[in-house]
C-alpha cells in the first residue's frame, strides 16, 4: 500500500480549560493522565467523566489533555441527534466561533458553555517530513482508502502537518461503523 497511514477512530470526547477543570472537579483539580494518546503530549485523563446535557439527552464523556483555551466537545453526528444539540458543524479542531452550546456536568460544579460543539473534521495528522514522502501540504484536502470488510473512500480529508504531530488518520465513531474500522486499520491516501 503506497502512502500508507494508520487510522484512528476518536470517540466523543471534551477538551477543557483549566477554569473549566476546576469548576467541574473542585479548586486545585488538575487533568490526571491515565493513557497517552498517539499525538505527542495529548492523552485520555483518569478523571471522572463529564456528563454532556443537551435539550434531548445526556451523554458521558471522556475528558483529553492537556488542558486547552477554549472549551471544546467534540461528538459524532449521531450523539448530537442523542443530545438535541442542533447545527453542530463539521470544523477543525479549535475552530469553535459560532458553534452551538451545551451544560457540562461534573462532579463538584457545572459549565454552560454558548459555543464549542463540534463534529470533528476528518483529518490527518503528519510530521513535514511524512508530508513530504506522501506528497502534501499543510491544509491540502485528499481521499483516503480504507481496505476494510467494508472499504470506502473517505473523501475531504485534511491534512495538518506539524513537527509537533505523529502520522495518523482519526475519524468518528459514525465514520467507524460506516467503514469497519475495526482494529489496528491502515488507509492509503489518494492525491
Amino acid at each position: 500500500m503506497e502512502n500508507k497511514v494508520l487510522v484512528e477512530t476518536s470517540a466523543r470526547h471534551i477538551h477543557l480549560t483549566a477554569e473549566a477543570v476546576e469548576t467541574l472537579y473542585g479548586k486545585g483539580a488538575e487533568l490526571i493522565v491515565k493513557k497517552m494518546l498517539s499525538q505527542p503530549g495529548q492523552f485520555a485523563t483518569a478523571n471522572e467523566k463529564i456528563k454532556l446535557v443537551g435539550p434531548k439527552g445526556t451523554l458521558a464523556v471522556s475528558v483529553l489533555g492537556p488542558v486547552r483555551p477554549a472549551n471544546q466537545v467534540e461528538l459524532s453526528y449521531s450523539d448530537a441527534r442523542a443530545l438535541g444539540v442542533v447545527g453542530a458543524p463539521v470544523r477543525e479542531s479549535g475552530d469553535v466561533a459560532g458553534t452551538p452550546g451545551l451544560k457540562m456536568v461534573g462532579p463538584a460544579g457545572e459549565v454552560d458553555i454558548a459555543e464549542g460543539v463540534i463534529i470533528a473534521k476528518r483529518h490527518i495528522h503528519m510530521t513535514p517530513a511524512d508530508a513530504e514522502k506522501i506528497g502534501v501540504a499543510d491544509k491540502q484536502i485528499v481521499k483516503v482508502k480504507l481496505g476494510t470488510d467494508r472499504p470506502l473512500i473517505f473523501d475531504d480529508v485534511v491534512c495538518r502537518v506539524s513537527d509537533k504531530f505523529a502520522l495518523a488518520m482519526h475519524i468518528d465513531t459514525d465514520e467507524c461503523n460506516a467503514a469497519g474500522a475495526f482494529g489496528e486499520v491502515f488507509g492509503e491516501v489518494i492525491l
